[in-house]
């Protein structure tokens, strides 16, 4: 075969994108299995306490219902390893909206008005919902989300603050906010004689195989799970959730196949959320700007049946060179539903704290903050000492000012217009860990001259099936025309979910492994292939997984502008620019696509998005779209995403870092430092809603 030139890094069109705008793509609750009927949860009134009865009489009189799961008749499911998927199995209230029936009928209005029908009485018991720096029941997590240490100490932090001659000491405060991707969560299952099949919105149908077969008390190659197309899930759908627990049993129990999609306002409770993280930042500095001491404390909270911990202070033990630094996480288990991932957990609301403790930093040092950030820019990394497979974070910061023209910055911050609109600039930095999880996959050619790659990846809107085939192509050294690629069943070879910005590193490595093996089996093989063509096979275990002597990161910078009316407190986005460090890029437009989708959720973390736990009820006030509100077209302005393409020889064989995730990261905290430059009110809380920055703006600048 003639070598071509590369596949890689060409902006090539997404190969589902004709189906998805078509309508022909099939999501979860969409698959047309023959006798398919619908289910409708009913949810916990509670938020703590007991089922003491539940009637399901009139529920089962209506027409077109079918049955009535509950505690009491629900089929069995072995131990969980996960309790967030021990439905049905007990009486036990651990929190507002926690499943305790499920109405399954003909069709999804009948099931719904059953789940009105259904009668419930309860045992309630006193409930806390409510996060404070100083609760009773705090206390410091052996580790925090991903395996992070709960605490890191270097040197003598306190000490070292006390003597600093700059010193910020700022908290912060970062709300529950909740993940609504576009397509709700939602399943279809059958059960054909002891075999169980599932479609399912996931993010990783390999994990969820694995979980079912658990709880079922299956052989895994009894299930098959497939996700061919995930309308968006950032984190939400990393690994089996109730809906597809509950569709698999009401399908035992009825005979039936059933689809259970949740309603929006049930994915507040069902499927996780990023807790609420308060912050305490201590920067202590020289007159120059070097860090002396780097304190960040966070406290969160998590369910009272499954402890996680938003690592929101890791990043402080990557991002700036000080001797002196202390990293902790305090966490309060209360009467919530459990926290999980979102979109860059830890990383998100941590860096808003640390790059917004950094501008004031600049700010009382009278420095400009792109320069602050570089005077700290470490030669290894500050925790673990381990030099950098590559940084180039002050590229980004310098060709971020350059592109952003922040060198015309007036650097004073404050208001300097007479009328109703103050302008300002802000930016702060970003970074986001390398993750890489062990895959297998397969190549196969074809006597056509067709190659197909399978490999059970999960394409959740990012573009998995066409940065694959070009990882395959580039390997192979054909057109990228000639490859075909198949993902989203967990009958194919098995892999990691989609999730850390893993994916492509993960999965392509399996695929660049297969596929060279295959071209050196097709460079022996004389004359024409046999009728099933020649496959080779790869698995990453032991290599992907392996520890690495290099502390490996993405890094960017973003740079914001933004208009305050003094009139309304409205903050109007002018101006997003970020520039991103990860690695070789495989793809140009998917991942401008990422990046910029990444900073249009940071844009909503700053300014629209935010939850608040109800005291007296124990329930997420802004549960729907109605009320948590997501940015409109009209909220985001023309983003710009650029990089620098780095020669990074310690990561994968495609060169990749994630880029899922890291746009996200600093966002927030550049909007927020552009309203300070605009305003001079420093804003600490999220979001910048109307009613908090007129709060803080003096009498002389309002209506």
């Amino acid at each position: 075969m003639a070598d071509t030139h590369t596949a890689l890094g060409t902006p090539t069109e997404r190969r589902e994108g004709r189906e998805k705008v078509t309508g022909t793509a099939r999501y979860a609750a969409e698959h047309p299995v023959p006798g398919r009927v619908h289910a409708w949860p009913v949810t916990a009134a509670i938020a703590c306490g007991a089922v003491r009865a539940i009637d399901t009489t009139d529920a089962l009189r209506l027409p077109g219902v079918l049955a009535v799961l509950t505690h009491e008749n629900a089929p069995r499911l072995a131990d969980a390893d996960d309790p967030t998927l021990d439905v049905l199995q007990n009486s036990r209230v651990p929190h507002r909206g926690w499943p305790i029936a499920l109405v399954v009928a003909e069709t999804l209005e009948a099931a719904r008005a059953g789940a009105g029908a259904v009668r419930v009485e309860y045992d309630a018991q006193d409930h806390d919902v409510t996060l404070t720096d100083s609760h009773p029941g705090a206390y410091v997590p052996e580790k925090a989300n991903g395996g992070y240490p709960g605490h890191r100490d270097r040197g003598e932090p306190e000490d070292a603050f006390a003597a600093a001659a700059v010193r910020v000491d700022a908290a912060y405060r970062v709300p529950p906010l909740h993940n609504h991707p576009m397509e709700p969560h939602a399943a279809t299952a059958h059960w054909d004689d002891n075999r169980l099949v599932v479609y399912d919105s996931s993010q990783g149908t390999t994990a969820v195989r694995a979980t079912l077969a658990a709880l079922f008390e299956l052989p895994e190659e009894q299930v098959t799970v497939v996700s061919e197309h995930v309308g968006g899930g950032f984190g939400s759908k990393g690994t089996a959730r109730p809906h597809v627990v509950l569709a698999a049993m009401a399908a035992r129990r009825t005979g039936r196949p059933v689809t259970v999609a949740l309603p929006r306002r049930s994915l507040p409770a069902l499927v996780g959320h990023r807790a609420p993280t308060l912050h305490r930042v201590r920067l202590g500095a020289d007159d120059q700007g070097s860090l002396s001491a780097l304190l960040h404390e966070v406290t969160t909270h998590t369910s009272r049946i499954k402890e996680f911990v938003e690592q929101a202070a890791v990043p402080a033990r990557v991002m700036y060179a000080s001797p002196h630094s202390r990293t902790t996480h305090r966490v309060v288990p209360l009467d919530v539903p459990s926290p999980s991932w979102m979109r860059a957990p830890g990383e998100a609301p941590g860096m808003f704290a640390l790059e917004s403790a950094m501008d004031e930093l600049a700010v009382a040092l009278g420095m400009d903050p792109v320069e602050l950030r570089v005077a700290n820019e470490p030669g290894t990394e500050p925790d673990s000492g381990k030099p950098f497979s590559s940084r180039h974070l002050v590229e980004c910061l310098r060709e971020g000012a350059r592109r952003f023209g922040w060198a015309h910055r007036d650097p004073r911050p404050g208001p300097r217009s007479a009328g109703p609109l103050l302008v300002g600039q802000g930016m702060a930095a970003a970074v986001y860990p390398v993750l890489i999880q062990p895959s297998t996959a397969t190549a196969q050619a074809l006597p056509d001259g067709s190659f197909t790659v399978r490999v059970n990846a999960a394409d959740i809107g990012t573009g998995a099936r066409t940065v694959l085939a070009q990882v395959a192509a580039d390997a192979l050294g054909v057109p990228l025309d000639r490859v075909r690629t198949e993902i989203g069943n967990s009958d194919l070879p098995s892999a990691s979910l989609a999730g850390g910005s893993s994916g492509t590193a993960s999965w392509g490595w399996a695929v660049h492994d297969a596929c060279t093996r295959l071209r050196a089996d097709l460079a022996e093989h004389p004359g024409p292939l046999p009728e099933p063509g020649l496959t080779a096979s790869a698995d990453t275990a032991g290599s992907a997984d392996a520890d690495s002597d290099y502390a490996r990161h993405a890094f960017g910078a973003h740079f914001a502008e933004v208009a305050v009316d003094t009139v309304t407190g409205e903050v109007r986005v002018r101006r997003l620019l970020g520039v991103y460090a990860a690695g070789h890029i495989l793809n140009a437009r998917t991942a401008r696509s990422q990046f910029i989708g990444g900073m249009t959720m940071g844009l909503g973390m700053a300014l629209t998005e935010g939850s608040t736990m109800d005291a007296a009820f124990g329930d997420f006030t802004e549960a729907d779209l109605a009320a948590y509100h997501v940015p409109a077209r009209a909220d985001v302005p023309a983003v710009e995403a650029h990089w620098i393409d780095e020669d990074d020889p310690h990561l994968n064989p495609m060169g990749s870092k994630g880029i899922g995730e890291i746009g996200i990261v600093g966002t927030a905290a550049a909007l927020g430092n552009a309203v300070h430059h605009a305003t001079g009110v420093r804003c600490r809380e999220l979001p910048l809603t109307p009613d908090r920055v007129l709060a803080g703006l003096p009498p002389f600048m309002e209506a």
